[in-house]
């Protein structure tokens, strides 16, 4: 999505979504859509049209979700904009539910773990320990990550090593861009006072769960803090079902396997 809205904001003309499928088509046949979710209104105005164009062009689509289809984007925001979007899917494909219940992000029992629980003073001794210990050896330089206009600054960046309070990245105006540019100039984060989530903090948790989503998928490594065990951490109930797989990934994140 974020290549279409680039496309589409350097080819202003009444047949973006065409032309940008049609450059598609050039370079694939199938494409494969891994832990598909919707959570901006701006993506689900256009997906259903963009849809649409994509089976017309006879591009082959296989899409992954922990949600069912008809549940995308539940409770969004303009949600009957969406709605032709799930009537397309169901019209060109077939909806298969996978049952696995055992997780293998969780297998791995030799490690060192990098995550680290309750919140208090030993807590964040240990996690300023470890962060030291990492970066002693390199000097401290502040980053300026600009993302269309806006600029974030990393304080604490240490050769691709960084250090963030959970408020820095999940309660400020940031999104999957941001995250993707910063992942591009680190190798581990360190994430301090990952906190409880409920229905007053959907939108820090959403933010949160796609921040990890870019992070397993770029291969950094994580360190955190965190209120509470991985397996009792509380969710809002709009984000329930997808936070399960955010859980999942930082259990793989912030273990170390053993050589």
């Amino acid at each position: 999505m974020i290549n279409f809205h680039d496309f589409r904001h350097q080819n202003i003309d009444n047949n973006s979504i065409l032309n940008f499928v049609k450059d598609l088509k050039k370079k694939y046949d199938l494409i494969y859509l891994d832990e598909f979710q919707v959570t901006n209104i701006v993506d689900a105005m256009i997906l259903g049209k963009l849809f649409e164009v994509i089976f017309l062009e006879n591009i082959k689509i296989i899409i992954t979700t922990n949600t069912k289809l008809n549940d995308l984007y539940k409770d969004g925001l303009q949600r009957e904009q969406f709605l032709p979007f799930i009537s397309i899917i169901n019209s060109y494909s077939t909806q298969k539910e996978l049952l696995l219940n055992d997780d293998y992000r969780r297998h791995n029992t030799n490690h060192n773990d990098r995550f680290f629980y309750p919140l208090n003073e030993k807590t964040s001794f240990k996690m300023s320990k470890t962060f030291r210990e990492l970066t002693r050896d390199f000097k401290n330089e502040q980053k300026i990550i600009t993302t269309k206009g806006r600029n974030f600054i990393v304080k604490n960046y240490f050769k691709g090593v960084a250090k963030f309070k959970f408020n820095d990245l999940c309660n400020v105006n940031l999104g999957a861009e941001d995250y993707i540019n910063l992942a591009s100039i680190c190798h581990h984060i360190f994430i301090e006072e990952i906190p409880e989530f409920n229905d007053r903090t959907s939108n820090q948790q959403l933010r949160f769960i796609t921040l990890i989503d870019i992070l397993y998928e770029k291969k950094i490594l994580l360190t955190i803090s965190i209120t509470n065990e991985l397996n009792n951490l509380s969710s809002s109930s709009r984000h329930l079902e997808p936070f399960k797989r955010t859980i999942s990934r930082l259990f793989e994140m912030t273990k170390i396997k053993s050589r």
